[in-house]
């Protein structure tokens, strides 16, 4: 079985957020939440739960963001 990029989710308090999905993407999603289920032995209760640890994931392996926020944190940084 291949293994997906996002472990189990925290069951942390939730936060309410409006943000419209397009039914591609929310199907996805979807799927994505029963095989991360399958994977870990912990159901995922609610696929939106997703979203904050894919957008964490994506922000924290993306190299060009990194080395840019690097650069602007640099006391050497030219503004």
């Amino acid at each position: 079985m291949t293994r997906l990029k996002l472990g189990p989710i925290a069951d942390d308090k939730p936060v309410k957020v409006s943000l419209e999905l397009p039914a591609a993407l929310h199907r996805s999603l979807v799927g994505y939440a029963e095989q991360l289920g399958r994977q870990t032995g912990r159901p995922v209760s609610d696929p939106m739960k997703l979203i904050v640890p894919m957008l964490e994931r994506f922000i924290a392996s993306d190299r060009g963001f990194a080395k840019a926020r690097k650069s602007l944190s640099s006391p050497n940084a030219q503004h």
